[in-house]
Parts: C-alpha cells; sequence; structure tokens
C-alpha cells in the first residue's frame, strides 16, 4: 500500500492468460512516499531479449552487486547500480518490485507527523487580545484530519487562530483538513511555536511531540520568522476564512509525483502510462473541485504543476494575494527579539500603493551598545530618481532624524539614526510611529508619510536592554555631541560616520511639511 495521497485507479490487463492489477497514487508531498511491490509467485512472462528490468527477486545475487547492468533499452535510466530496498529513489526512475519494500528516503525524516496543541503565552502573544492558540507543527501524514477534528472538537466554540508550520504531506487529508477548517470558520496563519514545558528537548522530537498530543493546555511563544507552509499545506490553508500569512513566513509548491504499487507482476509501458494519466488528471479534478469550492484562484495548482517534485517554489507575496492565501495589501509582522550573535529587536512590512501590483518590503531593527544606547535601521527599496532625500521619525513628543545619505546596496538602501533609552521606551509606549521622507529633487517637495506599529515593541525593547551591558555614567562637556561612534557598529563603519546630536534637530536635514 502507499502511505501518503492514495488515489486508486484499478487496471486489469490480460496477458499471456494472467490478470495483472496495476493500482496509481498520487502524492502531493514534501515528503518521497516508496510504495510496496509485492512479488509475483511466478515470472509473468518469459524475459525478452531486448533486456527489460526484471523484478529483483528473478535476478541472480552476483548481479546485484555488480556497478553496472547489462544494456538497457535507451528510454531507461542507467543508475550507477541496481535499485535495492533502502536505498535512495532517483525521482522518475523505474523502481523495481522486491519481496521485502525498503525504507526509502524523506524529504521531511526531520519532522514529526502534525501535531496539534493548545498552548497559551503572554498578553498579546498572537496579536491584540490574543493569547492562546493552536499550535499545528509537523508533516502532513494519514491520521492529520482525525487529530485536527479532535482538537476542535476539544476548542468548542472558542475563536482560536491556528498557526501551521508544515513542509507538507498527505494532499488528501490536507484537503479534508482545509474543509473542516471552512466548516468551523477559523483564522489560519503560518508561524511555528515554542513549547516551554520541552525543555531542552527538540521541538520536533518524540517528547515534546507527545507533550503537544496530550491534549492539555501548555505554555509557549508563536514565531513567524522561518516558518513554512509547503506543499500540501497551502492548499489546507485556504480552508480558513481568516487567511494572514506573515510579511516573513514562507509558502512553497512543487508538481505531485505519482507512483504505481503493482500486484502480480509489472505490466507493459503503456499500461504503466495510462495509469500515471489517470491518476494526474484524478487529482487535478479534486484540487480544482476543491480550489473552485473556497472561491480561490485555480492558477495556484497552475504554478505547482510548473516546478519539478523534485525541487520548491517559494510563493511572491503578489502570488500569495493573487491565489486568496491573503488578500491584504498591507502586512506588519510585530516587533520581536531574537538573541542572535548579539540580541536584536525586529519587524519587517510588506506593502504595496493602491493600484500598483508590486509590494514594498520594508524592515526594521534595533539594537544596542549598552542598556542607554541604541541604534535603529530602517532598510527598504531605494527611490528611483530621487538624488536626495531626508528621513525622520516621529512619535509623540519624539522626532528624530536619520542620517544622510543613506547607505546602498543595489536596489537597498538603510537608514540609520541613534536613540537614547527613554527616547525608544516613548516610541514603544505609542501606538504607532510615524516616519516621514521628504523628496529633495521633485517638483513639488512634500513629506511621504509611512506608519509604523509599536504592537509587541514593549516587551522586545525590554529583552533586548536586558541582554545589553550595563551602561555607563559618562559626563560629556556642554553643546559637545555625545560620540556614539566610538562604539563600533555592525551597521555602520565607525570612520565614516559624523557624530549625530540626539537633542539637536538641525544635526540633519528637515523634510518639508
Amino acid at each position: 500500500m502507499v502511505s501518503f495521497g492514495e488515489a486508486p485507479l484499478s487496471l486489469l490487463v490480460r496477458r499471456c492468460g494472467i490478470q495483472i492489477a496495476a493500482l496509481s497514487a498520487l502524492v502531493l508531498t514534501a515528503v518521497t512516499a516508496h510504495a510496496a511491490v509485492p512479488p509475483a509467485e511466478k515470472p509473468a512472462a518469459a524475459a525478452k531479449p531486448s533486456f527489460q528490468q526484471k523484478p529483483s527477486f528473478q535476478q541472480k545475487p552476483a548481479f546485484q552487486q555488480k556497478p553496472l547492468l547489462p544494456q538497457k533499452p535507451a528510454a531507461q535510466a542507467k543508475p550507477a547500480a541496481p535499485v535495492k530496498p533502502g536505498m535512495p529513489v532517483t525521482p522518475g526512475a523505474e523502481v523495481k518490485p522486491s519481496k521485502r519494500p525498503g525504507k526509502s528516503p524523506r524529504i521531511a525524516d526531520n519532522f514529526a507527523p502534525i501535531s496539534f496543541a493548545l498552548v497559551k503565552g503572554p498578553a498579546d502573544a498572537c496579536g491584540p487580545g490574543c493569547d492562546s492558540w493552536i499550535a499545528a507543527e509537523g508533516k502532513i501524514d494519514g491520521g492529520a484530519a482525525a487529530r485536527l477534528r479532535k482538537v476542535l472538537k476539544l476548542v468548542g466554540d472558542r475563536k482560536l487562530p491556528i498557526y501551521f508550520n508544515s513542509p507538507g504531506g498527505n494532499l488528501e487529508q490536507a484537503l479534508a483538513m482545509g474543509n473542516m477548517l471552512r466548516e468551523k470558520k477559523a483564522s489560519v496563519r503560518v508561524g511555528r511555536t515554542t513549547v516551554r514545558e520541552c525543555g531542552f528537548e527538540s521541538q520536533e522530537g518524540d517528547v515534546c511531540t507527545k507533550l503537544k498530543q496530550s491534549g492539555r493546555e501548555l505554555h509557549g511563544e508563536v514565531w513567524t520568522r522561518g516558518a513554512m507552509c509547503n506543499s500540501a499545506c497551502p492548499y489546507l490553508i485556504l480552508g480558513g476564512t481568516v487567511r494572514e500569512i506573515a510579511p516573513d513566513a514562507t509558502l512553497a509548491v512543487h508538481s505531485p509525483r505519482v507512483i504505481l504499487n503493482y500486484t502480480g507482476g509489472v505490466p507493459p509501458p503503456e499500461v504503466r502510462a495510462k495509469a500515471l494519466q489517470a491518476a494526474m488528471a484524478r487529482s487535478d479534478k479534486m484540487v480544482l473541485d476543491y480550489i473552485t469550492r473556497l472561491g480561490a484562484d485555480p492558477g495556484l495548482l497552475t504554478v505547482a504543476r510548473s516546478v519539478p517534485f523534485e525541487g520548491m517554489r517559494i510563493l511572491t507575496r503578489e502570488e500569495i494575494v493573487r491565489f486568496a492565501l491573503d488578500r491584504r495589501d498591507r502586512v506588519e509582522s510585530p516587533w520581536m527579539f531574537e538573541a542572535a550573535s548579539r540580541g536584536i529587536a525586529y519587524k519587517t512590512i510588506l506593502s504595496r500603493e493602491e493600484g500598483k501590483g508590486t509590494f514594498r518590503t520594508t524592515r526594521l531593527q534595533l539594537v544596542c551598545f549598552d542598556q542607554d544606547r541604541f541604534e535603529l535601521d530602517v532598510e527598504r527599496n531605494a527611490a528611483v530618481g530621487v538624488a536626495g532625500g531626508a528621513l525622520s521619525m516621529s512619535s509623540g513628543d519624539v522626532r528624530l532624524n536619520f542620517l544622510s545619505p543613506p547607505r546602498r546596496s543595489g536596489d537597498r538602501e538603510t537608514w540609520g539614526v541613534f536613540m537614547n533609552a527613554a527616547q525608544i521606551r516613548s516610541v514603544a509606549a505609542a501606538p504607532r510611529a510615524e516616519l516621514s521622507d521628504a523628496l529633495l529633487n521633485v517638483a513639488r517637495p512634500g513629506a511621504l508619510t509611512f506608519a509604523v506599529g509599536s504592537e509587541g515593541l514593549e516587551t522586545a525593547l525590554k529583552k533586548l536592554t536586558d541582554s545589553c551591558p550595563p551602561s555607563k555614567a559618562v559626563v560629556y562637556p556642554v553643546n559637545v555631541p555625545v560620540p556614539w561612534t566610538q562604539v563600533s557598529s555592525p551597521q555602520m563603519p565607525s570612520p565614516q560616520v559624523s557624530p549625530p546630536q540626539l537633542s539637536s534637530p538641525q544635526a540633519s536635514a528637515q523634510p518639508d511639511h
């Protein structure tokens, strides 16, 4: 039997008085499934002089160890060695029958079967007023839909968002899960959850997986950076009535793979070809009916079919909107803290102007030199055909001017500004900050504003401050700029930077209002 995405099609062919049953199964998955191929008790027919591949049980043991086989037809791939049970199978190559099915390699070997856990986090952990969610982690296996049904029954009428982090898996199970989500009118997102109760155990390990499947409420945090929803996973996302894909999450698709499962012997090539076509047609109809019923764009399947099974195509934000996976024109992640080589707080914004099809990416990053000295960087698409400009930020009583000109790399530019602890705390306390962008070479100069939300900044700032070295009490002479650049910054080489004055708006160009 085939363990993933079964789509059986029976074909009966008479050959030398023997009936041969061919079962085809289609797999749309990030996991390569290997069909079990039981041998026939007797050869279905005598071997032909053209040296067609024989079932492995008919080959002599001595030949199985040789690096090369006898001559084969030119249309067949020539492997470097005979395919043995347990060896990797080249995609597209024929799998020969064997007495015992071998374990095939899987792309998602490091992922446990998908589990569903009720998780509670800090206040606003999953958005304003949201502190609890359902974490869906792992590959979609044959029992995924049953486990989702169980957790939805346990949740009852509670309106909890579901965060998926999955490499893909069983197509039919994914579609069944999507139908459940639509019936439940669920909110679905892409994010990875770290459960505190797992301690130092791997989040994907057996111990943590059993804990997530226990049904009791756990505690943790949800992250969108590095989260994925690949292969069959984007189809189940379509089932949610509210679909929110974070700007730093990844959705990817690829073609399905058809695997034949033979009983009674290997049928002729023309029979295998018809079985492959029939299985693919069945799968396409199943997916298209599902997409149409949910009111989404069938172009998602078209893009998926254009990518070989061995590869993966990451969807652009424009495609995510076009395929109705998330139709928002502006997507903003909350501020998050990450303890990398040095602590950083960051957020990402994807936006596009009304009437324009291309999204612009804006990334903000906050680092510290000590607990009273911070640097805020804004990386964005560089303006085209603009000779100069000025960028400032205002939030409540705080107004700061970024160093000009910005640092440029290709079609990206990065603006930097230095802040003290009081200033960044004031920005975090306000609901949002405004970036004002003045272009100096336009016919009618004016400031263009860009809103930046402060969701999550207070929590991220506290974690960042705790990771910073203590501030040093240094008294500087009056009217002398604080020498921030004496401490090297990873974003900006010190020798090229002139010291800014935090309290002097006149230190850099002012935008026209």
